[in-house]
């Protein structure tokens, strides 16, 4: 069995995550249940943070927020000096009650509408990172009628393909995202920004993908943007001052992953982009990185409750939890693996092979399928490893179900930072009928 961040078993035979008995936090809070170890979180930014600063490289390390957005994650990675990365209005709103820096945060999103980019320069945030020659026209509409300047990038898609599931691949020319290096639109692009008197353009932003275990794509898109830039640079003059190599650094969610430690794919990315400018003649730009799963993924579990059971002879052994599909979508929607335990008996024999079903009306709703547990019974709480990522922020009402709670972990103590919705909550939102019959 493989423990993540601060896990742990103590002598009752209980998981424990940062010090606290995963049993006492199912007891105190409910499930199902989000549980993140802030210490593997802290971790992760330090690792990468401290990689830039021990290749003296000016950069930007911004969390990806869309993977698990609240105030309180938002103040964690403000504490860790980190920049964000937001993709709504909601999620920027989100920050801004956090108390997050404005300057320190980056708006990504292939629609943003005006309302959202009327927002983003309220705001006062660091940057808007252009995804389509609408927003370019809209940005500078905009910025000119509130006379303010803006710090821009633009999104390129450098046709690298990561390996990784095609629904979370977003590098490749086929993409929604972004302006294509290969076809002239990052060059029409260029040309209608790098000398906006309001849109200060600064470099350019690519993501190839998500849960990548490897840097070799990570170095060759590095490679095509930065052939870009000296492109610009010698045929303008233009110097560009920030190169966003985007995330998507794997974690391990099961035996056959294999991720690269924080250090590593930094300090690759980084000596890629050095050998590529130091060819080329052209200064070094601010590296900017977008870790987000990396970040909360293997930091967050999920906490049930175990129902049900069902036995399909010669076939498969069901247990249902108290969740499923509305709080964890990604089996169905990637056919993601997970790995997991009960919680309140890790030191008995895992001696059966259960499949772990949800309560959602839908047969694909399985959380993990061929699970090796002990003899699973109903009131027994089983644990979901690396669920942190895309889990609360994917997580839905579909049947009526409240969203979980979501609760911090840190040195022995523990916090409740986002209540688990109530059946009011589920209704606040409806009107009565007020149409006439007929």
């Amino acid at each position: 069995m493989h423990l993540y961040g601060t896990q742990g078993i103590n002598e009752e035979g209980h998981l424990t995550i940062g010090g606290v008995d995963a049993v006492e936090l199912a007891n105190t809070y409910g499930t199902p249940q989000f549980v993140y170890d802030l210490a593997l979180f802290r971790e992760r930014a330090r690792g990468f943070i401290d990689t830039f600063k021990k290749g003296n490289v000016k950069a930007q390390v911004a969390y990806a927020s869309k993977a698990f957005s609240s105030i309180a994650i938002y103040q964690v990675a403000a504490q860790e000096g980190l920049s964000v990365d937001v993709v709504s209005g909601g999620e920027l709103y989100t920050a801004l009650q956090a108390g997050f820096p404005s300057g320190k945060i980056h708006f990504h999103g292939n629609n943003k509408s005006i309302e959202e980019l009327h927002q983003a320069f309220d705001a006062k945030i660091g940057c808007i990172v252009i995804d389509n020659f609408y927003e370019i026209e809209k940005l500078k509409e905009i910025a000119a009628q509130k006379k303010q300047k803006m710090d821009v990038l633009i999104r390129v898609t450098p046709g690298v393909e990561a390996h990784t599931h095609d629904f979370i691949t977003t590098g490749q020319t086929d993409s929604k995202f972004g302006f294509d290096l290969s076809n002239g639109q990052a060059d029409e692009a260029f040309q209608l920004l790098y000398k906006e008197e309001y849109l200060q353009f600064k470099g350019m932003h690519c993501h190839i993908g998500s849960q990548i275990f490897d840097t070799e794509a990570f170095s060759l898109a590095a490679k095509k943007v930065v052939d870009k830039m000296a492109e610009w640079h010698q045929t303008t003059g233009f110097q560009a001052t920030v190169l966003n190599l985007g995330g998507g650094f794997g974690i391990r969610y099961t035996e056959e992953d294999a991720p690269l430690a924080p250090a590593v794919y930094v300090d690759d990315m980084v000596q890629a982009v050095k050998k590529e400018v130091q060819a080329l003649g052209i200064a070094l730009p601010e590296i900017w990185i977008e870790p987000g799963r990396s970040l909360v993924g293997d930091a967050g579990t999920t906490l049930y409750t175990v129902g049900s059971n069902k036995v399909v002879p010669d076939i498969r052994n069901y247990i249902a939890i108290d969740g499923g599909m509305s709080d964890n979508i990604r089996p169905a929607l990637y056919d993601a693996k997970y790995e997991g335990a009960l919680a309140n008996k890790m030191t008995q024999n895992a001696d059966t092979i259960y499949t772990v079903a949800g309560k959602l009306c839908e047969s694909g709703d399985k959380i993990i399928e061929d699970i090796s547990l002990p003899k699973a019974e109903a009131g027994d709480i089983l644990a979901t490893f690396c669920t942190g990522a895309y889990g609360y922020s994917m997580a839905s009402n579909y049947n009526r179900i409240g969203r979980p709670a979501v609760v911090f972990v840190e040195d022995g103590q523990h916090q409740l930072v986002v209540k688990r919705e109530s059946l009011e909550d589920l209704v606040k939102l409806d009107l009565p009928l007020t149409l006439g019959k007929g």
